[in-house]
């Protein structure tokens, strides 16, 4: 094992928890993803933190809740709107390191200049800076503008109508993983399968047997497992897929949004699967934050293993920091993520609270209780004025309120979350990027 091994992340766009055969889709075929989960670790109960993407987004590059990272709502579109501030990133940090960084793909975190990928650490972008766009003119249609053409090489605009853009997006990452001549950071922020519902005939025709919401969302989550693929592939032929840490997760839970209808009925969509949660993108109960996890490192991490410790997306940071001999936790630094090196490793964690706030949805999870406030089922949707306990062991779904049968557990989850909420406050009043890594 070298002491700087390879880094790749593969991250996807309202992937859900049961849309990956390795997580038990009935009728997604994910070869290649299945095989990098048989070679690593398989995570039931990872989650993001927050049920949208560009907070999921900021936790994942800062170790730092949304609120502590400065993003907490899906950003705007528009070429002027800011984005992420200021802050350490896990891009920054390996740079540092003597790592090279690039991103290819979506990035979310702000789409004014100031706020591009390289201005957070990358070495270079190729992708788009919004939250979506049509995958074969990478224009986004969407808001009060007018269709907004969002292809980008760093800060140059470039035009590849016709590509498919899942395509382009693992073209570009192993073109890089070929030609880098020094350890890398590869991150690779899929925007499959968010709408719009786009697949090459070829992709559809492999689940020409299904419905079209199954068939499309199929043929999407097909085309990002042949990406996987070739990357997997070329770092193989390079000699270093052994020493390359991967790990594949999505930023949030699957949409239920009618835009994914493509066919003007404003109706829900449930071609995405939550594996039988409850709740979609948008919500805080479990289908929308709990997501399909793979960690794999063969030189380092035993094969096969199936966690259900609960983690979550601040600490992707700190664990890789651990992996690469880095102190975690040196005066100064301000991560809210801990390493859960040791569990991948094979050994434990100890227990901790997982806390989650989106728009006035509170929730916390200790152990097999979770008690949810003010929860939605999906984006969208009015919050209901509610306070309800669940006991995810007996209860993945989240289908029975428990706190009358068990008022301690729910008193001092109630406790956790009335404390979460002076951290949020005193966040938000400090604004983000006032501490470095």
């Amino acid at each position: 094992m070298t002491d700087r091994p390879n880094v790749v992340i593969i991250y996807t766009d309202d992937l859900g928890w049961g849309d990956l055969g390795c997580f038990g889709s009935p009728y997604i075929e994910t070869p290649h993803l299945d095989a990098l989960a048989d070679r690593g670790a398989r995570m039931t109960d990872f989650y993001v933190n927050s049920p949208v993407c560009s907070p999921s987004r900021a936790a994942l590059l800062t170790g730092r809740h949304p609120a502590h990272a400065g993003v907490e709502t899906i950003l705007p579109a528009g070429r002027t709107e800011p984005g992420l501030p200021a802050q350490s990133t896990l891009p920054g940090t390996l740079r540092d390191l003597g790592y090279r960084t690039e991103i290819f793909g979506k990035w979310h975190l702000g789409v004014d200049p100031s706020f591009a990928p390289t201005e957070r650490g990358f070495d270079h972008h190729l992708g788009f800076r919004a939250g979506c766009v049509d995958y074969y003119s990478h224009i986004m249609y969407w808001g009060g503008h007018n269709p907004l053409h969002d292809l980008w090489s760093d800060q140059d605009e470039v035009w590849r109508n016709g590509e498919y853009l899942t395509e382009v997006i693992s073209q570009e990452a192993v073109a890089f993983i070929e030609d880098c001549d020094q350890p890398f950071l590869c991150y690779v922020p899929y925007n499959a399968p968010h709408y719009p519902m786009h697949a090459p005939a070829e992709a559809m025709a492999r689940f020409d047997h299904l419905p079209w919401r199954q068939q499309v969302m199929a043929a999407m989550i097909s085309c990002v497992d042949d990406g996987v693929g070739a990357i997997m592939d070329a770092l193989q032929r390079r000699g270093i897929a052994d020493d390359t840490i991967v790990i594949v997760s999505s930023d949030n839970g699957p949409s239920a949004e009618s835009r994914n209808w493509l066919n003007g009925e404003e109706i829900a969509y449930d071609g995405g699967s939550t594996g039988g949660l409850r709740g979609h993108k948008g919500s805080l109960f479990e289908g929308g934050i709990r997501v399909p996890t793979i960690w794999s490192w063969p030189a380092e991490l035993p094969a096969g293993q199936v966690i259900d410790t609960p983690a979550q997306m601040i600490d992707v940071l700190p664990t890789l920091l651990d992996f690469l001999g880095v102190d975690v936790d040196p005066a100064g630094r301000d991560l809210d993520g801990r390493s859960i090196a040791d569990l991948l490793r094979g050994g434990s964690v100890s227990e901790i609270d997982l806390t989650w706030a989106y728009n006035e949805q509170r929730a916390v999870r200790r152990g097999r209780w979770k008690l949810v406030r003010d929860p939605a089922e999906k984006l969208g949707e009015p919050s209901s004025r509610q306070e309800l306990l669940f006991d995810l062991e007996t209860d993945r779904a989240e289908q029975f309120d428990v706190a009358a049968e068990h008022r301690q557990q729910a008193a001092d989850l109630r406790a956790v979350l009335d404390a979460w909420e002076v951290s949020l406050t005193d966040w938000r009043s400090a604004g983000a990027g006032t501490a470095r890594v």
